[in-house]
């Protein structure tokens, strides 16, 4: 199930105009793209999507998620079910339903390169403090805001959340949270990257200070890469949507990719192309034009 290989940079656009070359798969980011601000999926999406996947267009929801929390699109899963979470640490098949996924692929954060991130991240921003998502349940540190939609199972130092005998050392990490209190988004996001360097991927997509820290090499898009080399797809016959930083990898690399109305100029630079906002049905604006292009 783990599997940590490194793929190719999966940072580079197609050289092939990809208007010429017909959609085989859409990759959509959910909360802020997909997803209104209310957290549900429209009318006009869910049919878009169910039209997609009758047409031969397979859909992949891509999301900083982890595998728990994708109940607000189990519903509309086609085909082959598959959904790539935690920002590309896991592929997760969701045909069972809440609570009965399966996890299809794991990169993980190996546990001391994890507890590394963490002190980098207390020496250069003091005050940081750290969550550990494992495949099945988010761990705090004391300090940690509870703002996610679970309680925490443990609550203790990172450096006994990420120990060898640690309660669930025998689930692998899929990212380290941190949260600072009282620093500007992108200034955290910059500061991190410049101490953490090559060690981990760093990345975030939540309005406050609060980063999301993967694999070395593990992103959206170099999974949505190998999901798609498995399949023969090539990334000019790709389509993706996002709305933040964690996506920009992801709307580099895919031959067609939008930026929602909405979206961090980060993602607004790194996308090919604009589209409505998440509570205006953006990516369903851009799935019925896809469609509409092969009749």
């Amino acid at each position: 199930m783990r599997e940590n290989g490194r793929v190719t940079s999966a940072t580079r656009r197609p050289e092939t105009p990809a208007s010429t070359v017909p959609t085989r798969l859409i990759a959509t980011d959910l909360d802020g793209t997909l997803l209104r601000d209310d957290k549900t999926v429209s009318d006009r999406t869910i049919a878009a999507l169910a039209a997609a996947e009758q047409a031969g267009i397979e859909v992949f929801f891509v999301t900083g998620r982890p595998a728990r929390w994708m109940d607000v699109v189990s519903d509309h899963v086609h085909g082959h079910g598959l959904a790539i979470c935690g920002n590309g640490a896991a592929v997760v098949d969701l045909h069972g339903g809440p609570g009965a996924h399966r996890f299809v692929k794991v990169r993980e954060l190996e546990p001391d390169t994890a507890l590394d991130v963490v002190q980098l991240l207390r020496a250069a921003a003091p005050g940081t403090v750290c969550a550990v998502e494992r495949t099945f349940g988010l761990h705090l540190e004391p300090g940690y805001p509870l703002m996610h939609m679970e309680p925490p199972e443990i609550v203790l130092p990172a450096e006994k959340l990420l120990a060898k005998d640690a309660l669930d050392a025998d689930q692998p990490v899929l990212k380290v949270l941190a949260f600072h209190p009282d620093m500007d988004p992108d200034d955290f996001l910059s500061v991190a990257r410049t101490a953490i360097g090559n060690r981990a991927n760093v990345t975030r997509s939540s309005p406050s200070a609060l980063l999301e820290i993967s694999g070395p090499g593990v992103s959206k898009a170099s999974t949505l890469e190998l999901c798609c080399a498995e399949r023969g797809i090539a990334p000019e016959e790709v389509a993706a949507f996002g709305d933040m930083p964690n996506d920009v990898e992801m709307l580099t690399w895919a031959g067609r990719s939008y930026a929602m109305g909405n979206a961090h100029p980060a993602a607004i630079a790194a996308a090919s192309g604009r589209t409505a906002p998440n509570n205006e049905d953006g990516v369903a604006i851009v799935i019925e034009r896809i469609l509409a292009e092969r009749l």
